[in-house]
C-alpha cells in the first residue's frame, strides 16, 4: 500500500499536530534548536580579548537576553596569532588572555571559558578549516599567519573541549585559499569533534562558515556524523563596525541584510535539527533605524536561522533590548520542527507573502513583506497557509494586537521597506500518509522509495519522515525529489523506537506522478512519510 486516503488520517493530524517534531517518539539524542547568542566579529574584529568578552558576557547575562534565550558567548577571528609550541599545541597570548581568578595561568582559554559558564552561559571558539585563517586578511592591524586548524584538527578540537568551549564556528579563508574540499574538511572535522566529545564528554556545537560557496545546502546537513550543526549560506552581512577603530565610518545597510536572507533560502536543505545560518543579526548597530531593527529580527525568525548578536551589548538601548527578547517572534524561530518559511503568493512585483508551518495545529507564523519604496496595500488568503474554512484568528506580533475571527484573509498595508509579522491560527488542512513502494518492503540499507506522491497547489509542501535509526550515531540519508538535485537528511538515533524529522520539497509533476526516495545507510529504516 503506498497511500493512504487524506480524509482517514485527519482525526490524527488533528489530534497529534502539535510538537510534532516530538509525535510518535522522542530520540535519543534531543533535538537542537538554533542557536541564541552574542559573536564578537561585528563590533571587535580581530580586537577581541578577555575584557572586552567579559564586559559583553556579563551583559548578556544582566540585560533580560540570557533569560530570553541568548546564551552563546561567542569569540571569534583574533583570540589567536597563530603560534604553537614544540608539540603543536596552540599557544594564547598572555596579556590578552589573563588569569581572571585566583590560581588560574595567563594564556589558559579555559580562563574565559570558566567565566562564561559562571554566569549560566555558554562559550564559543573560533578557527578555520586551512592551515591559515581569515586572519592573514586583516581588518584591523597586521596580518597573522598559521590560524588554522589542518594539520591538527583531532588536537585543536580535543584542546577547545578540554578548555570547556561548547561551540566551534569553523572558516574557510584557508581552505578557500588551498581549494579544499569542503564536504571533505568538514567532514573530518566533524569526525575530530566527535573524537573531542567522546574523551571529554564535552558537547562542541559544530558551525560551518564556508559562505555558501560551494553550495553547503547539499552537504553540510549531517556532515562527518554530526548531530548538531548550522551552515553558513552567504557571506558577511557587514565588515566590522568598531568604535574608534580605523573603519569606524562602516554603516549596516537593508539590502545587505535582503541579501543574506535570500541566500540563505534553501527549504529543501534545513531540517529538524538542522539549520542554513543566514550570519550574525546586525540589530542595534550604527545606522539602522528601529523599524529596521525589527524588520530585521522578523526575516531571521521566519528562516529559523541562528539569533546571534553581532552588536556590542553595552550599548543596546531599551527598546532594542525589548525588540531581541520579544517572546513571540524568538518563539518563532525557536519552533521545534525547524522550518524555514516559504514565499506562498506575491501581491505585485516586491510585495510577498511568507508563512512558515509551525508545531501547532493550524498555526502559521506569516509575513507580508513590502520590499518597494512605497507604502502598500497588502492581503494573505488563509487557502494559501493550507488551511481550511473561512475563519481565523491573527496575532499581530510588533504591535500585540489580537484579532479574532476574521474572514477569509488579512489586510493591511504595509510601510515601504517593511514588513508585517503575524501568528495566524485556523483549521488545518489535510495530510497524506505514504507506505514505502511494496518492492522495497522498507528495507534496511538500500533505496526507499514513496511513489503516486499528489502535487499540491504549493510551491513547497512539509514532509514528516518517520525512521528508526538503532543505532548510537547520527546516520544519513540522500533524499531524492523526481529529478531534482539531491540533498542530505540527518536521522538522529532513536533507539528501538520510531521517530520523525521534518523538511520542505517541491513536487514538480502535475497528478499522481511525484517520487520522493531515500537511499539511508546502514541500519536505518525509512518507515513512512506524511506529506501536509
Amino acid at each position: 500500500m503506498k497511500r493512504v486516503s487524506k480524509s482517514l488520517l485527519l482525526p490524527l493530524m488533528v489530534a497529534g499536530l502539535h510538537s510534532l517534531a516530538m509525535a510518535q517518539a522522542s530520540p535519543t539524542a534531543p533535538i537542537t534548536l538554533p542557536p541564541m547568542g552574542w559573536s564578537s566579529w561585528n563590533s571587535f574584529s580581530n580586537t577581541i580579548n578577555s575584557s572586552i568578552t567579559i564586559a559583553q558576557a556579563n551583559a548578556l547575562h544582566n540585560s533580560g537576553l540570557q533569560k530570553a534565550g541568548y546564551v552563546y558567548v561567542n569569540i571569534d577571528e583574533g583570540w589567536w596569532l597563530g603560534e604553537r609550541d614544540s608539540g603543536g599545541n596552540i599557544v594564547v597570548d598572555p596579556k590578552a588572555w589573563p588569569a581572571i581568578q585566583p590560581g588560574e595561568r595567563a594564556g589558559d582559554m579555559s580562563n574565559i571559558a570558566r567565566y562564561i559558564h559562571s554566569l549560566g552561559l555558554k562559550a564559543g571558539i573560533y578557527t578555520d578549516a586551512g592551515k591559515n585563517g581569515c586572519s592573514m586578511y586583516p581588518d584591523i592591524g597586521p596580518a597573522y599567519f598559521h590560524t588554522g586548524s589542518e594539520g591538527h584538527y583531532e588536537q585543536d578540537f580535543l584542546q577547545f573541549a578540554r578548555w570547556g568551549f561548547d561551540y566551534v564556528k569553523v572558516d574557510w579563508c584557508g581552505g578557500a585559499k588551498e581549494n579544499l574540499d569542503p564536504d571533505f574538511q568538514y567532514g573530518e572535522i566533524a569526525r575530530a569533534i566527535a573524537h573531542a566529545e567522546k574523551i571529554t564528554g564535552r558537547k562542541l556545537y559544530f558551525s560551518i562558515c564556508e559562505w555558501g560557496r560551494q553550495s553547503p545546502s547539499t552537504w553540510a546537513p549531517g556532515v562527518g556524523g554530526t548531530d548538531q550543526a548550522i551552515w553558513r549560506t552567504g557571506g558577511d552581512i557587514v565588515a566590522p563596525v568598531v568604535a574608534a577603530g580605523p573603519h569606524s565610518e562602516r554603516k549596516v545597510s537593508l539590502e545587505n541584510i535582503f541579501r543574506n536572507f535570500d541566500a540563505n533560502y534553501h527549504p529543501e536543505a534545513q531540517h529538524t535539527g538542522y539549520y542554513n545560518d543566514a550570519d550574525m543579526m546586525v540589530v542595534g548597530m550604527p545606522s539602522l533605524t528601529p523599524a529596521q531593527n525589527r524588520l530585521h529580527l522578523s526575516l531571521w525568525a521566519m528562516a529559523a536561522t541562528p539569533l546571534l548578536i553581532g552588536a556590542d551589548l553595552t550599548t543596546l538601548n531599551a527598546a532594542t533590548l525589548a525588540d531581541l527578547t520579544n517572546p513571540e517572534v524568538i518563539a518563532i524561530d525557536q519552533n521545534p520542527l525547524g522550518l524555514q518559511a516559504v514565499k506562498v503568493a506575491e501581491n505585485g512585483s516586491g510585495l510577498e507573502i511568507w508563512s512558515k508551518f509551525l508545531s501547532a495545529s493550524g498555526e502559521r507564523a506569516v509575513l507580508l513583506l513590502n520590499r518597494t519604496y512605497f507604502p502598500a496595500p497588502m492581503s494573505v488568503a488563509w487557502k494559501d497557509l493550507g488551511l481550511t474554512g473561512s475563519e481565523a484568528s491573527v496575532g499581530e506580533v510588533w504591535t500585540g494586537k489580537q484579532l479574532a475571527a476574521i474572514k477569509d484573509k488579512y489586510n493591511a498595508t504595509v510601510p515601504p521597506h517593511d514588513a508585517v509579522l503575524l501568528l495566524v491560527r485556523g483549521t488545518e488542512g489535510t495530510f497524506a500518509h505514504y507506505a514505502p513502494d511494496p518492492t522495497d518492503k522498507a528495507s534496511i540499507s538500500s533505496e526507499t522509495r514513496f511513489s503516486d506522491i499528489a502535487a499540491t497547489p504549493a510551491t513547497f509542501v512539509q514532509v514528516r519522515i518517520n525512521y528508526r535509526n538503532p543505532g548510537a550515531e547520527t546516520r544519513i540519508a540522500a533524499l531524492h525529489v523526481n529529478a531534482q538535485a539531491g540533498t542530505r537528511i540527518a536521522l538522529l538515533p532513536t533507539g528501538s523506537n520510531t521517530s520523525s524529522a521534518w523538511i520542505q520539497v517541491r513536487l514538480d509533476r502535475r497528478g499522481n506522478s511525484n517520487q520522493i526516495r531515500f537511499t539511508q545507510t546502514a541500519n536505518v529504516r525509512i518507515e513512512s512519510i506524511d506529506v501536509f
